[in-house]
């Protein structure tokens, strides 16, 4: 088993800044918790990337956890460029863990932190444009197609997982809509995950071990997708 004894959890305290940052999601409150944020949040994050990447890495050796922010840390503050929404800073912790050469087109394991809520997911968010063709190919292939399905029906018998990335009305012109891979044919991405109120674990160490439980169902959907980028 991979050492994770540099992680021994996160704090009350990080809950809390989350909580405070939402209810006043400006740069005058964020400055003023700048140091809660640095040793509360950022501490205890990097140290869990690199202990969790660890534990990864016995199921999925080339698991990419780099302990930066834009690497396997999103960044706090929000692109506002584009938005209708003002606020300057996005109020969860989000942590990204992935195999391939390009993060965001690559699968990968997510944790997400928005209190109260932790939400643990695997997959591909979206697919890009040349992913999504691959994709379509082989969820209509007859034998990887069946693969599939299956790791998607199995998936479903986990309690609290919900499949996602469905986005099509209809199923893409030139496939079968009679398929019995139909409705995946209507992704534009593929993961899934489950959610829960932050649990005990969240304050220890015992937290690698939570998340590598929660990971492991969707080990199966992961080595999947990974074929798609071979």
């Amino acid at each position: 088993m991979a050492d994770t004894s540099s992680f021994s959890g996160f704090t009350k305290e990080t809950v809390r800044f989350f909580e405070g940052l939402k209810r006043d999601n400006t740069r005058e409150w964020f400055t003023a918790h700048r140091e809660a944020y640095e040793k509360q949040v950022m501490v205890p994050a990097k140290a869990f990337v690199v202990a969790m990447g660890g534990r990864l890495r016995t199921a999925v050796p080339r698991i990419v956890a780099v302990p930066q922010v834009n690497k396997s840390i999103f960044r706090l503050n929000r692109d506002t460029r584009f938005s209708q929404d003002p606020t300057p800073y996005k109020t969860n912790l989000g942590l990204y863990f992935w195999e391939g050469t390009s993060k965001m087109e690559s699968p990968g394991f997510y944790f997400h932190l928005e209190p109260p809520v932790l939400f643990l997911g695997g997959g591909a968010y979206v697919f890009s444009d040349s992913l999504l063709t691959r994709y379509r190919r082989a969820a209509a292939d007859p034998k990887l197609g069946k693969e599939l399905g299956k790791i998607v029906a199995e998936l479903g018998k986990h309690e609290g997982y919900e499949i996602g990335g469905k986005h099509y009305k209809r199923v893409p012109a030139g496939y079968d809509p009679a398929s019995p891979n139909a409705e995946l044919l209507k992704h534009n991405g593929l993961h899934a995950g489950c959610e829960s109120r932050v649990p005990a674990e969240f304050f220890s160490g015992r937290l690698i071990d939570y998340c590598f439980e929660r990971f492991e169902p969707l080990f199966p959907l992961h080595r999947w997708l990974m074929k798609l980028t071979r």
